[in-house]
């Protein structure tokens, strides 16, 4: 069974598409969080993985990245699309905005986070952490369905499960970055080892720990970013079904695909 593009659900996010045909695979890094479901978009083969799981059991360090990256890869996709929430850091990102990342700050610790720990040793460049060509695709399908979308981001990928304090907060806004997440880390580094074309789009869902200087904007809860992801996964959807049918088959002029080194020892 096979897939052209694959998308990783965020929170909230645990189904997509109809008439979906189920898919068990086992790979090299154990199970991805989910069967793998493969429905018709408009035309493609997509299939989608709920990252934390279909009832949520994965904490953010938990998720099982790799091997949900190495099924995608498993099935033949290419394009990978990471819808996920995110907590804005600047009073010009509002919650019901949809954020296209262009760059990633990784604050993690401790996670499998390479396909390259075992076998040949490979470098892999990561400064342009999200593929354009997608990414262009992307802020392009949002503004035809409706939604405010933000061209370029950079998220901050911090540990979880807990929310930032008030002073990493103000940090993390000093250092000009405009969102924050649990997940993006390693996800999109593990697709540019498989060479994929990985585009991440954040849905804000909150204001971190409130807007400063504005004491009525109160700190986010779990509570409030699972309410707000759920009112909104509409728009989600809406968004993903505008673009899915026009991601290119295979960008160009992005280098994602350069990325691949040699022979994974895992395939050995």
């Amino acid at each position: 069974m096979r897939a052209e593009i694959g998308v990783l659900g965020g929170s909230g996010f645990y189904t997509f598409g109809d008439d979906v045909e189920e898919v068990v695979l086992e790979t090299p890094f154990g199970a991805p969080s989910a069967p793998v479901t493969i429905a018709d978009v408009g035309g493609r083969r997509v299939a989608f993985i709920p990252r934390h799981g279909r009832d949520h059991e994965y904490a953010p360090a938990r998720v099982p990245a790799r091997a949900n990256l190495w099924a995608m890869r498993m099935l033949g996709v290419r394009q990978v699309i990471g819808p996920c929430a995110a907590g804005s850091l600047s009073p010009d990102i509002h919650p019901g905005d949809f954020v296209v990342l262009d760059q990633l700050v990784d604050r993690t610790w401790g996670r499998a986070d390479t396909y390259y720990d075992a076998g040949d040793t490979h470098h892999v460049s990561f400064a342009d952490p999200y593929c354009a060509v997608v990414g262009r695709h992307a802020l392009e399908a949002g503004e035809r369905v409706g939604v405010r979308m933000h061209d370029t981001g950079t998220v901050v990928v911090v540990p979880g499960p807990r929310f930032s304090t008030r002073a990493e907060s103000r940090w993390y806004r000093a250092q000009g970055w405009h969102v924050v997440n649990m997940t993006q880390y390693p996800e999109a580094y593990l697709a540019r080892e498989l060479g994929m074309h990985y585009a991440g789009i954040a849905l804000v869902t909150d204001y971190d720990t409130g807007v400063e200087h504005d004491a009525g904007v109160a700190p986010v809860s779990q509570a409030q970013v699972f309410a707000f992801f759920e009112e909104n996964l509409h728009r989600v959807r809406a968004l993903l079904d505008e673009l899915l049918p026009k991601v290119p088959s295979e960008p160009s002029g992005c280098g994602c695909a350069d990325a691949v080194g040699p022979l994974h020892a895992y395939e050995r």
